[in-house]
């Protein structure tokens, strides 16, 4: 199945690292590629940290050279989600870190605390009632309910942490409205990824380690797929899911050794 790709999509959290560390293969992906000519995009439904914080992350686990470009995350098809859709200085309520807020001030948009006309919600570690509070209360009074992601856990060294889609299970609950969701599985982050990558789907891999997200988006859009059991799924989840990837790895070590025989 590696005979005709030509580029790697590939998720961040739990198939290069957990958290801040790194996991065995991150810099030989990379080296490979390079030496193969395999162009990367880097796709993730985080929406905590800028493409520039992940060229910083990236750097500080010793891979250099990745560019802005190379770095899609649900923060940034969120923010061009609503560029497309509404006017600059759109009043925005935020449940998100520093990171997703940077990217919907630099749109031109107006993050506020009351009288919203969208809430945008991603994951937030500071999260608090206070803020749950605010953002049920707009979308009642009719403000547009966005959400970066719909990935209910993500992996860390201590574990599977809720992530943004529990927090939006919440504050679908409060509000009783369900969110329009931008990040993985949806097509619009696969699309923009080809574009960028100026590849068809069939020549593309897409390395991930959530069968609903990273693998159910790309097989839609008939991208190849591979799954690594090093962040959400294990063997169980593997054998109970009907929507199987077309290959399925321990890591990146033997997904790497696969594609050296290309």
């Amino acid at each position: 199945m590696f005979r005709s790709i030509q580029a790697i999509i590939s998720d961040m959290d739990g198939v290069l690292w957990r958290g801040a560390q790194p996991l065995p293969g991150l810099g030989a992906l990379f080296t490979l590629a390079q030496r193969r000519g395999l162009d990367i995009m880097l796709a993730t439904n985080n929406s905590s940290n800028t493409p520039r914080d992940y060229i910083g992350k990236l750097a500080g686990m010793g891979v250099t050279g990745v560019e802005a470009r190379q770095i899609l995350t649900s923060g940034t098809a969120t923010a061009d989600y609503l560029r497309a859709r509404y006017p600059a200085g759109t009043r925005l309520y935020v449940v998100g870190g520093a990171g997703l807020k940077q990217l919907l001030a630099q749109a031109q948009f107006q993050l506020v605390d009351a009288d919203a006309e969208v809430v945008v919600c991603g994951i937030d570690f500071a999260l608090t009632y206070d803020k749950v509070k605010a953002a049920a209360l707009q979308i009642r009074a009719g403000a547009r309910f966005i959400g970066t992601n719909p990935d209910s856990s993500f992996p860390s060294p201590e574990g599977l942490l809720p992530g943004a889609g529990s927090i939006l299970a919440l504050l679908e609950a409060a509000s009783g409205c369900a969110p329009t969701v931008i990040g993985k599985p949806e097509s619009a982050m696969f699309a923009v990824a080809l574009q960028r990558l100026g590849t068809r789907p069939e020549e593309t891999l897409m390395i991930g380690d959530r069968i609903g997200t990273d693998i159910a988006g790309a097989a839609a859009l008939g991208i190849k797929t591979a799954l690594v059991l090093t962040g959400v799924e294990d063997d169980a989840s593997l054998r109970a899911s009907p929507l199987q990837p077309d290959a399925v790895f321990a890591g990146l070590p033997e997904l790497i050794a696969a594609l050296r025989q290309i």
